[in-house]
């Protein structure tokens, strides 16, 4: 058949137009539901979703950990047969962690932030700013002459990239939370939800910002002041040109996920960091420090015989002799001083030992869970009001903890959601889990102890000496002219100083010898206590796919 040059044309015409319609069909299908066909993302209103988003963005200070298996808990040493560390395969979910431990510098930023917000002068706030103090006089020793740490270690600006110590557990955590809210702070300044500057000249006591108080309902973030929390980028509601959501949220994906403190199996597998080393061997956990070969020292060329980390080389030798075999520091030393591990993390071994999320106890009950391991769950939902609107808590509902030594730590600040324990309704017919509180999940509850009644006894029916877990229980109380009570339990039945409010620290100290610079050593201190040699890093879940590669790896 033949075809004119006419028909030719005609022909290439609409097959010119049949690829274009394609393409911006494809184009365009990002604000096109494929579920039901209507629009999404229009400006006049409707469902808002970012079709256009990438990947996650590493938050400051953080860098990637692409999660993985890895034998957890073999060390290579264990002269002290503690026999709490018993190899077992986990697999970790990928995380963000940061780069370096948290630095005096950086603690004194919350510090400085907390006492402008919450001056201590008033008598509302007079506890807030004293209970994230750290205890300097841990740097204190009987018989040694440690007055120029107590006096300048957190202040003075010669250790101000020096790791923060006299943190501990619980102070640790909220700092964190504080963390996550300035940085999602920052970000929607940035992206033109917030009034520029605002997070320096606005914020008060009733009038800051929290994440999740601005998830649930940003008009209540700020103090509900509308100058400060705007409808859109820039102020600009949906309908006006170039407009986006009326506020941010989940669906934005700009809002990061919170800071926290690394699980236990997070550090470990970070610390390890068999990134950098694929043999088989390796791969099933005999690897004994962050960095390759079995020895504290380098051997490369340049620096040979130079210590890789911050620890106790011997008795009464913190740091070599001047000028050899010197690991440059007698107590910690600088962030960075130190080469990185595979993973880009630094001081993973020495210079000071870490906080991480779990309760301790014995056993890594592998059989429960051998995916994101971490017991310590206490699960909570918001508390809600009268109005079936979430709480915010205000400067008179504060809520403080007397901890065991007496120190007054506050546990929710004003302008966040106040929480409350999940209740048996919750869980009803729930399978994963049936209580808030699972710290002592299969392990020191009733049902785990031989002297568990399945008649159904009641809880004050058993003795304390009838847990598998009696540590002493001493209580602080006030007195009705408000002074402090201590009481010492003093009983000769105790056989533990384990409890729920154990928690595990990691990697070893300026304080330790090398036997702890294995990252499959553990150690527990309890949660309301510090002291010089603990310090801890924060750590961030990863959204969204394992690895940003285009394709998966495999080995040859």
């Amino acid at each position: 058949m033949k075809i004119n040059k006419i028909t030719a044309f005609k022909l290439l015409l609409a097959v010119t137009v049949a690829v274009g319609y394609t393409s911006c069909s494809k184009k365009g299908s990002g604000n096109t539901s494929s579920a039901t066909g209507w629009k999404i993302n229009d400006k006049k209103g409707g469902f808002q979703h970012n079709s256009n988003y990438k990947q996650q963005e590493p938050a400051p200070g953080l860098v990637e950990v692409e999660g993985g298996t890895f034998t957890m808990g073999r060390v290579q040493d264990d002269v002290m047969h503690d026999w709490n560390n018993t190899p077992n395969q986990q697999h970790v979910q990928s995380f963000y962690m940061d780069e370096t431990e948290v630095t005096n510098v950086m603690y004194m930023e919350y510090l400085d932030w907390l006492k402008r917000v919450y001056p201590p002068t008033e008598e509302n706030y007079r506890n807030i700013y004293v209970g994230a103090l750290p205890d300097t006089l841990v740097w204190r020793s009987a018989l040694g002459y440690n007055e120029t740490m107590t006096n300048n270690y957190l202040r003075h600006p010669a250790y101000a990239d020096y790791p923060v110590v006299g943190v501990n557990w619980i102070q640790a955590v909220e700092f964190c939370d504080w963390r996550t809210n300035r940085v999602n702070e920052s970000i929607l300044e940035k992206e033109g939800y917030l009034k520029r500057d605002a997070k320096i000249l606005d914020v008060t006591a009733e009038n800051n910002f929290d994440t999740e108080t601005y998830l649930e309902s940003p008009t209540k973030a700020y103090g509900g002041n509308e100058e400060v929390v705007l409808r859109g980028r820039n102020n600009k509601l949906a309908g006006d040109d170039e407009a986006t959501n009326v506020y941010a949220q989940r669906t934005s994906g700009l809002i990061s996920p919170e800071y926290r403190l690394p699980t236990e199996a997070e550090w470990e597998y970070a610390a390890v960091a068999l990134v950098g080393n694929r043999e088989y061997n390796i791969y099933r956990g005999s690897k004994k420090y962050p960095w390759k070969g079995q020895y504290t020292r380098s051997g490369k060329r340049q620096k040979r015989g130079d210590q890789l980390a911050n620890f106790k080389q011997g008795k009464g030798d913190y740091g070599g002799i001047a000028g050899w075999s010197d690991d440059n520091a007698d107590i910690t030393a600088p962030v960075k001083t130190y080469p990185p591990n595979d993973f880009g993390l630094y001081d993973m071994a020495g210079n000071v030992a870490e906080w991480v999320a779990d309760v301790y106890r014995p056993i890594i009950d592998d059989e429960a869970s051998d995916f994101n391991y971490y017991r310590g769950n206490v699960y909570m939902k918001n508390q809600i009001g009268e109005d079936g609107r979430a709480e915010i808590v205000t400067s008179e509902t504060i809520e403080y903890d007397t901890l065991s030594n007496g120190r007054i730590q506050y546990r929710n600040l004003p302008g966040q959601i106040a929480r409350t324990p999940i209740t048996e309704e919750d869980v009803y017919l729930r399978q994963n889990y049936t209580k808030s509180d699972n710290r002592n999940f299969r392990d020191g509850d009733r049902q785990s102890t031989r002297f568990y009644d399945y008649g159904g006894s009641s809880e004050e029916g058993v003795s304390t000496t009838d847990q598998m877990y009696d540590s002493p229980q001493h209580t602080v109380e006030t007195d009705s002219l408000g002074n402090m009570v201590r009481s010492w339990d003093k009983s000769n039945k105790r056989t533990t100083l384990i409890n729920d409010n154990v928690r595990v620290y990691k990697g070893g100290s300026w304080r330790d010898r090398a036997y702890w610079l294995d990252p499959a050593q553990r150690r527990y201190y309890p949660q309301d206590m510090a002291t010089d040699f603990i310090g801890f890093r924060c750590a961030m879940s990863k959204v969204g796919p394992k690895s940003t590669k285009k394709s998966a790896r495999h080995r040859g």
